[in-house]
């Protein structure tokens, strides 16, 4: 085949690979999820009727505390990858991969809505965006709290020569008070816990079924517009 037409289907090969890897992509596949849904002020919400909701983020356990940041979240995902070599090639090579998510409140318009996300089985879908990420290397070395980190964890930063390795650390979370979009099946329960502030015997709440699952973001595309007033 003449070079001239390898080349265009090289190219063309290359942008087709890039495009379905950006459409397939959880981010993107997140967004489209949530447009299916429509959204709903919380005293709105229509028992068994799929609807989202965009609110700030409230506790309703202990909130864990992010390992780097420190900071509270009722959901978190920190991997820490180490830079590996065969011959020309290189890669990053997951040494941890750590995620948790609790059951929290979402507060919109002075109303609450409770969420329960179950990892086994699993009944929600979550992507978070990246909030901290450092790194070590050559002529890098680790901050203080990144290496109090990778000893937690038994990580050496340095190899048998004393030269550091390159690691590297992200960490996304779901701060408490952060903003977030949430969809789901709409639902309305028995309060069976306090909540600050509230003193209604019922409260909404969103769940999965066999068709939808729970729907979780920090995406600010995600957010639900305020109507524009006429």
């Amino acid at each position: 085949m003449p070079p001239k037409i390898i080349i265009p289907l090289i190219i063309i090969a290359f942008v087709t690979i890039a495009v379905l890897s950006y459409y397939l992509g959880k981010k993107q596949r997140i967004l489209r999820s949530l447009s299916k849904l429509k959204a709903k002020e919380i005293l709105q919400f229509r028992t068994n009727e799929p609807t989202k909701v965009t609110g700030k983020v409230l506790h309703v356990h202990e909130p864990f505390v992010a390992p780097l940041s420190k900071r509270k979240c009722v959901a978190f995902q920190f991997k820490i990858q180490q830079k590996q070599h065969t011959g020309k090639n290189s890669y990053w090579k997951t040494l941890l991969d750590e995620k948790n998510i609790q059951d929290f409140f979402v507060e919109s318009k002075g109303e609450v809505l409770m969420l329960k996300p179950s990892t086994n089985p699993t009944n929600f879908k979550i992507y978070l965006e990246e909030d901290k990420n450092v790194s070590s290397g050559f002529l890098k070395d680790p901050t203080p709290e990144f290496q109090t980190l990778l000893s937690a964890y038994n990580i050496n930063s340095t190899d048998v020569f004393s030269f550091n390795k390159t690691i590297r650390y992200t960490e996304r979370i779901l701060e408490v008070g952060e903003t977030v979009t949430v969809g789901g099946i709409a639902t309305w329960k028995a309060v069976d816990t306090t909540i600050n502030g509230y003193s209604y015997s019922k409260i909404a709440s969103l769940e999965s079924n066999d068709n939808q699952k729970i729907i979780i973001t920090d995406l600010p595309a995600a957010r639900v517009q305020k109507r524009k007033k006429l």
